[in-house]
Parts: C-alpha cells; structure tokens; sequence
C-alpha cells in the first residue's frame, strides 16, 4: 500500500510546477470576466474572425506590464499605490486611486448585473434580486475566509472558464478561417472597427489587475514568511522565475478562454445575423436557439463563475488601493477588526456596484464610461510602474532587465495610440 502510495503521489517537479501558479493565474482568470465576456460576445457577433488577431497582439503585453506588477510587490514588498506614496507627488497618487475607485464599481455593477440576468434566464425570478445576493455572497466569502483558504477558492473557481471551451467545441467553428484570422488581420478602417479594437485592449489590460497582482505578491510573501526581495535578493532567481512563469500560464489562460468567446459568438451570432449584443447576458440568451440549451447553459454558467472570480478582485484591488493610499493596514489575511477600512472598501464597492440598478443607472452603459476612465488611467499608470521597476531606490538591485523593459515601454506606448484612437473617435 505504501509503495501504491508512493508511485501515485505527484512528482516533486510537478508539485513545484502547480505551486507556481497563484496571483498569475488568477489575475489572468478574473481579466474574464462578465463585463469582458459581454466585450468578447460583441467582438464575436459584430465582426466575426476579424478581430481575433488583436489577442496575439495583446498577448505579450499583457504578460510583460503584469510581470512588472507581480515584481513591483514582491521585491520591494510594497503594492503599486504604497510606492506612488513613497515615491512620487500626492495628487498623482490620489487622482490615480480615485479614478479606480470610480471605474472599478462602475465595473462591479455591470458584472454583478450579468450574474444576476444569467441566473435569471435559467431559473426566473427578479435579476435585481440575485444581483444583490451575489454582492453580499462575495463580500461575506471575502470577508470570513483566511487568506490561504480564500487564495485556494479563487484557484479553484478559474476552472469556471473552461465552460467556455466546452461551448466553442459544440459551436461549429469552421477551424480554418478561425486559426487563419489569428495572423491574417481583416482589417476595416471604420470607426466601430477602431472602437472594438480599443475595447479589447482596454478589457485585458485593465488598471485593477495591476493593483491585484502586485498585492497578491505581498499576500504570498507574508503567507510563507519570506522578504521582499530588494532585502533579500539571494532568492531573487527562483521568486521571479515563478512569476514569469505564473503570469505567462495566467495571462494564456485568460487569451485562449477570450478566443473561445469570440469564436464561439463567430461561428453561431455573427454566421446567423445576430450582430448588437451588449452584454453577456444577451449573448446566452441569443446562443439558446441557435447552439442549443447545452451551449445557453454552459455560457450562463460560465458567466456566474467567472463574476463569483471577478468580483472579489475588483473589490480587492480598490481595497489594496485605498488602505496602501492612506497607509492603513490592509491584507485579506487580517481580521476584520484589524483592517475597518480595507474590509469597509471591500463592501462599500461591492454593494454600490450592485446597488446602480436600482438607482436608474444602466450597469451596461456605465460601462461604457469606465472604459473612458480606465483610458485615462491606464497610460499614465503603465508609465508611473515602469519609472517603479526600473529605479533603484525603489527595486534596489533587481530593476526590470533590458529587454523586458523594452517589452513594458512598447505596451504602454500600444495603449497610449489605442487610447488616443479611442478619444479619437468618440469626440
């Protein structure tokens, strides 16, 4: 028995490979989610294949500017907001947080709103409602967990996305003009053309997933009691391989799960003339008829679990933000008496995001606006993270290398022309 033991039990390279994946993984999972996979659905539906190229594009970019996250918090052990205090002028410190404190609950409520309208379409029932439960569902779960416990939850809940490749496979995607558009672009100088462009960019590299990664950096190091690596730069090699390692399988994940969205919309919306969806939501509802039941409910099921994933990471991030601003404590390790303020964000965004609804405002349309901000954000944030990694007063000796510093600048200039596209045709 104890030899059957032993020759089942995981190897130890394959244990180390799994341990590797955490904060990576999970941020690129959450970059799915409702608000996103409503993006996605419309890419799909309005243009076919003819934007699949630009998530080879956004590939490595997203990869290099969350590596530069992920580094930012582990070695100097100090989250993105905590370095701007330490490190730069207040007002960019406070105009920075403030604009992701607004887009992030413009964001909470417009996934929390495509949970509760897809638990709606399969059950009944008032989608005002569930959007509320699920709030309070992810503030309590956010709240009650420890760190190590909430950390393993939110692994195990990526799984949700491969709902999204069990619909791509019963879609009938005719795999040649797909894999085809990947690096043939099919390009089309329009302005809703342009506009769909910059949505993708602006749903996979997002601001709140910066603050995410880099904070989780810090979660991991206090959970196994390690330093930052400017204190200890002895296991500076096998800490940043990990991360690399982690943001590259993370930020995979979450390219091949949008792929499965935009073909899977492609090959069943677009190929029947269903071409304005909004939401996610409407892209289940539009995929019952045509996909089948199997595909309706494995979309509106991936839709919940992805918002079960997205929401407490966006509600997180604003928390990190904030408690970091004002130099509070903050940690999803510490007890709720210990860190008021950092839990008291967690709710207070949460509950406002689901709250808009009820309030008149139009989650989807608001959407539409927090892309504006997360515009505005993104660019100057992308450049105030590579002047962090590469300064040594901040990294000490482990400044971003030569090369992938080339790799950060070039994705922050990509989103600066997609930003400047975006004003561009909206004004």
């Amino acid at each position: 028995m104890a030899e059957d033991t032993a020759e089942n039990a995981p190897s130890p390279a394959r244990r180390s490979w799994l341990a590797a994946l955490g904060p990576g993984l999970i941020t690129g999972a959450a970059d799915d989610d409702p608000s996103g996979i409503g993006t996605h659905s419309q890419v799909g539906a309005e243009f076919g294949y003819g934007l699949a190229w630009t998530f080879v594009l956004s590939f490595p970019l997203m990869v290099v500017i969350q590596q530069v996250a992920a580094e930012i918090g582990r070695v100097t052990g100090a989250g993105i907001a905590r370095n701007l205090r330490r490190h730069y002028p207040r007002p960019i410190l406070w105009f920075m947080v403030s604009l992701l404190l607004i887009a992030n609950v413009v964001n909470l409520g417009a996934d929390l709103s495509a949970m509760g309208a897809a638990l709606q379409l399969m059950t009944g029932g008032s989608a005002g409602l569930y959007t509320l439960l699920f709030g309070i569902i992810c503030v309590v779960i956010e709240t009650l967990l420890s760190y190590p416990r909430y950390a393993s939850v939110l692994k195990w809940t990526t799984l949700s996305l491969f709902t999204y490749v069990a619909v791509v496979l019963v879609a009938g995607v005719p795999w040649g003009h797909a894999l085809r558009s990947l690096v043939v672009p099919e390009i089309q100088l329009n302005s809703a053309y342009a506009t769909a462009f910059v949505a993708i960019l602006g749903t996979t590299i997002s601001p709140y997933l910066f603050f995410w990664q880099a904070a989780q950096e810090i979660e991991e190091q206090h959970r196994h009691h390690a330093k930052p690596l400017c204190v200890a730069p002895a296991s500076a090699g096998p800490e940043l391989a990990r991360i690399r390692t982690d943001t590259l399988i993370g930020m995979a994940f979450s390219t091949l799960v949008s792929l499965a969205i935009v073909f899977a919309t492609a090959a069943t919306l677009h190929a029947h003339g269903i071409r304005d969806i909004t939401t996610s939501s409407q892209a289940a509802e539009a995929l019952r008829p045509i996909a089948g039941q199997f595909a309706f409910a494995m979309f509106a099921i991936g839709i919940i679990g992805t918002g079960l994933l997205a929401v407490p990471v966006l509600a997180g991030s604003a928390a990190y933000a904030v408690t970091e601003m004002t130099g509070a404590a903050g940690s999803l390790d510490a007890k709720p008496l210990d860190a008021r303020l950092f839990y008291a964000t967690i709710a207070v965004t949460t509950l406002a995001g689901a709250s808009l609804n009820s309030i008149g405002i139009d989650p989807a349309r608001a959407l539409y606006w927090a892309a504006i901000i997360n515009g505005i954000l993104a660019v100057p944030l992308m450049v105030i993270m590579m002047l962090i990694v590469r300064n040594p007063r901040a990294m000490g000796r482990l400044a971003l290398g030569k090369g992938a510093t080339v790799l950060g600048w070039v994705a922050t200039a990509v989103m600066l022309a997609a930003t400047g596209l975006f004003f561009f045709f909206i004004l």
